[in-house]
């Protein structure tokens, strides 16, 4: 009888351990929207959640150290006029999130280090050139402020932040509603899938679709994919009996896929999540109460399964952190936010090792906060792999950073071709002056609490007062 082979693997052993109950946080409404995204963003710094809201869209940002129960009236970033659908931190600004909406606009806000006092309204800036609701948002991975919008219009915007402007629209590229759309390490290219089942790779700045496959996965349910750091592709679906799959392609060879795995029959969309730096998927399925996750390798079987972790509850959604927000003395190699119906739950994937000492082959350099090109350098055509930093030191975040957004020349007499945004009367940067207001609300805000206070403890002190004469 022939032995059989264990694959040699440091990812072998990998397992997930929910965290303990004090470093959840509880007592959060989740909305309750029906839409495939994950509802979460997290970063080093923060933990941004999508909440329930009357009469309009918010979410809540609690820095990462806040746990426990969460105060019912927890300022709350309030702007938009509906439901909030998809929020992304910027990767090159720990400050900076970027949310999109059903009322078709997406706002970009600066979120201070301090906790605020009351809820925060003013974005810094606005982007208006959707017709139809924004349900998907990312940021470029290398470039400095551009970000990536798409709406249930089929039309996908790429915006400069910085300026407000739209770089890039590619609104002849698909016939229905996008599902999903990741880019690249360097920013280069976009992988998409749509309604009409097909998975298109698209060169944004040729206006070009380099590839497409019809069908990869032959369900109705909606599809997912993502790059794989070689420049593959992971997509995510249904085969014809609603069983949920998971297919590795070759991008220069689309009539087959690479590997198939098949896993369990399910409605719940998988969320795919990749790690570049341990080549490593966790597919988080919405419903499911587990999250399976495999290896890519370059030899074949080219898919491994490596295992389950699993609990009682079921997740509504999920946010990933950065590998840069990680505990490298621990060996933990993911961290995921799991939401349930009224708290947000750490996940945290492990590998065993029994030395102390930093690892370094589980924590290669990873990409950083510093951008590695400029928002026209990148439209110009230029790529860059992002901006490496090592954590054997481990990462502190640096201190809070301002997003400059600076209007157009006004000497330029030739029409803006980005959207409206509203001009300011003073010349320094929207976003300075936002936190000059915000500074001074503050403290009208802390001096009427005093004022308060100060009113109060003379009231106390005419009754005591009152109460010695009578005792006398």
């Amino acid at each position: 009888m022939s032995r059989r082979v264990v694959r040699q693997s440091k990812f072998r052993h990998v397992f997930g351990q929910a965290a303990k109950a004090d470093q959840a946080y509880e007592d959060i409404r989740v909305s309750k929207v029906t839409w495939d995204s994950s509802f979460c963003a997290v970063n080093p710094k923060f933990l941004a959640i999508i909440v329930e809201a009357g009469g309009g869209g918010a979410f809540i940002v609690l820095p990462l150290a806040k746990t426990g129960r969460v105060d019912k009236n927890y300022p709350l970033v309030t702007g938009h006029t509906a439901p909030v659908l998809d929020i992304d931190w910027c990767p090159h600004n720990d400050n900076v999130i970027a949310s999109a909406s059903d009322d078709t606009t997406i706002m970009v806000w600066q979120i201070p280090d301090y906790t605020p006092m009351r809820n925060i309204t003013e974005p810094i800036i606005t982007l208006e050139g959707h017709s139809k609701r924004v349900g998907i948002l990312s940021w470029h991975p290398t470039a400095r402020n551009v970000l990536l919008s798409a709406g249930g219009d089929n039309v996908i915007i790429i915006w400069n932040v910085g300026t407000g402007e739209v770089l890039l629209s590619l609104d002849d590229m698909h016939p229905d509603v996008i599902h999903s759309v990741c880019w690249n390490s360097n920013g280069s290219l976009l992988a998409t899938t749509c309604k009409d089942k097909t998975l298109r790779i698209i060169d944004p700045r040729k206006g070009q679709v380099v590839a497409e496959r019809a069908r990869p996965h032959e369900g109705t349910r909606p599809l997912r994919a993502v790059f794989t750091a070689d420049g593959k592709l992971l997509s995510t679906g249904f085969s014809r009996m609603s069983e949920r799959q998971l297919a590795l392609w070759d991008p220069n060879n689309f009539e087959e896929p690479v590997a198939l795995q098949e896993m369990d029959t399910s409605n719940g969309v998988l969320l795919p999540f990749y790690d570049p730096d341990s080549s490593i998927i966790y597919l988080c399925g919405k419903g499911d109460s587990s999250i399976r996750y495999f290896e890519i390798t370059e030899e074949p079987p080219f898919v491994h399964y490596l295992n389950t972790f699993s609990s009682k509850e079921p997740q509504r959604g999920m946010g990933f952190m950065p590998k840069r927000g990680l505990d490298v003395s621990k060996c933990e190699i993911a961290r995921f936010y799991k939401l349930h119906e009224r708290k947000c739950e750490p996940i945290i994937m492990t590998v065993p090792r029994k030395s102390d000492l930093f690892q370094d082959d589980l924590y290669p350099d990873t990409p950083g906060p510093e951008p590695a090109l400029e928002a026209d350098e990148w439209l110009s055509g230029q790529d860059a792999e992002p901006v490496l930093i090592s954590l054997r030191d481990g990462y502190v975040p640096p201190k809070h950073r301002e997003l400059r957004v600076t209007k157009r020349n006004i000497l330029d007499v030739r029409p803006p071709s980005g959207p409206r945004r509203s001009q300011s009367a003073s010349d320094a940067p929207l976003s300075q002056q936002h936190t000059l207001e915000t500074l001074l609300e503050e403290i009208k805000a802390l001096r009427e609490q005093v004022q308060a206070q100060e009113q109060r403890i003379t009231a106390l002190e005419n009754m005591l007062c009152e109460l010695v004469d009578d005792t006398d």
